[in-house]
């Protein structure tokens, strides 16, 4: 979309901003001869030839052509009309081994492009009457040359932020597509976190009490002393294996979310919590093994990891006391929120743990604050949709 980023227009005067809005006016002229005759000469050998297969080539060619050109209107807008105009997502977004045809379906298909070959077609007559009239204006309407710029130029900021913009569907298309990026991301850095876990933890493990067992199983006969210590010892061993093998379960998906709701998993993960004074929680959420009440699976799960990471920050990094988790309902959003008294401080960096958060909880449409002054204390706030779209409520 467009954005006006002029500091101000306040009354037309003399001044810089008019002299670069009749360079643009007077730019309009040629570059309108350029761009009508590449748009209209293109499509309409396209258009001609498209009983034969190589019309639809050329249609396509075309249509390149004209997106090209108006990545210089834009440009040309952004230096001397001070309007901001987005530069459109590519054109085929996918993998580089995209079939040609699919790329060419893509040109063909795109808005963008026919509403440039539009603006093109439209910049000829108008640029020849900005032209004119901006001449006039330098050689006889002197006096009122500010108003008449200004009149012009706001015509054509019209114009091109109408036109030569992508839509806010195509800026939606392109969020998502980021998003997706960067939940895609964030699942392969799960699951490599959760391999290293299990080769580091519970496997290592697992195959040391093997080896002990097989000892153990060698000794029975003639030191069955020693065999039944080290069955002891192996007894130990398969204690912690299973307690390794629960926690890391329960950092994929705890068993007291689904069974018992959000409610009950804060309050769990904020038992283990190492914070001295201990964390308060404050959750007036639906709970219980009715599915259709509470906020989708997807959603809970969001919430719960934010808040232990959350938690995790504050045990290993804020210096704090005391922290307090408050999670409620307002309309179809959830709000979360988690305080501590601690030093403050706290940033979203890029590739932080705060930023990384952020951007799981945006990826679904959410909104991530965090507020933390130097010297505490430390707010941060998250608001999650309570359905996400197409979900179907479950009994």
């Amino acid at each position: 979309m467009a954005h006006d980023t002029a500091p101000t227009r306040g009354r037309p005067a003399f001044n810089r901003t008019m002299w670069r809005e009749v360079g643009y006016l007077l730019l309009g002229l040629p570059l309108g001869v350029v761009g009508f005759v590449l748009t209209v000469t293109g499509l309409a050998l396209g258009v001609g030839t498209l009983v034969t297969f190589v019309g639809i080539w050329i249609m396509a060619g075309a249509l390149l052509l004209v997106r090209s050109f108006g990545v210089v209107e834009r440009g040309l807008a952004r230096t001397l009309l001070d309007l901001d105009v987005a530069e459109p997502p590519p054109l085929v977004s996918g993998p580089r081994e995209t079939t040609v045809w699919r790329r060419v379906l893509a040109v063909l298909s795109d808005g963008l492009a026919w509403r440039t070959a539009l603006y093109l077609v439209i910049k000829l007559p108008w640029g020849i009457f900005t032209f004119t009239l901006t001449l006039v204006g330098l050689c006889v309407l002197w006096p009122v040359l500010p108003w008449l710029v200004r009149g012009l130029s706001t015509v054509d900021r019209l114009l091109a932020g109408s036109l030569l913009a992508p839509t806010p569907l195509t800026e939606r298309v392109r969020e998502l597509e980021d998003d997706r990026g960067t939940v895609v991301d964030s699942a392969a850095a799960d699951l490599r976190r959760i391999e290293r876990d299990l080769h580091d933890g519970a496997q290592a493990r697992l195959v040391a009490l093997a080896m002990d067992l097989g000892l153990a199983k060698e000794k029975l006969a003639e030191d069955p002393e020693t065999a039944a210590k080290m069955v002891a010892d192996a007894h130990g061993e398969v204690k912690l294996a299973l307690q390794e093998l629960r926690d890391l379960a329960r950092g994929i998906h705890p068993a007291v979310l689904t069974d018992r709701g959000l409610d009950a998993a804060l309050s769990s993960v904020a038992s283990r919590c190492t914070v001295p004074g201990g964390v308060r929680v404050n959750a007036d959420l639906p709970s219980g093994p009715d599915r259709a009440s509470r906020p989708d699976p997807a959603v809970e799960g969001i919430a719960y990891f934010t808040v232990s990471e959350l938690l995790t920050n504050v045990s290993k990094h804020a210096d704090a006391r005391t922290a307090t988790v408050d999670a409620w309902r307002s309309g179809e959003t959830l709000m979360l929120q988690v305080r501590d008294d601690g030093r403050g401080g706290a940033l979203e960096r890029p590739g932080g743990g705060l930023a990384g958060l952020a951007d799981r909880i945006r990826a679904v449409d959410g909104v991530f604050v965090v507020d933390s002054p130097v010297g505490g204390p430390t707010v941060v706030s998250v608001e999650l949709p309570w359905r996400t779209r197409g979900a179907v409520p479950r009994a």
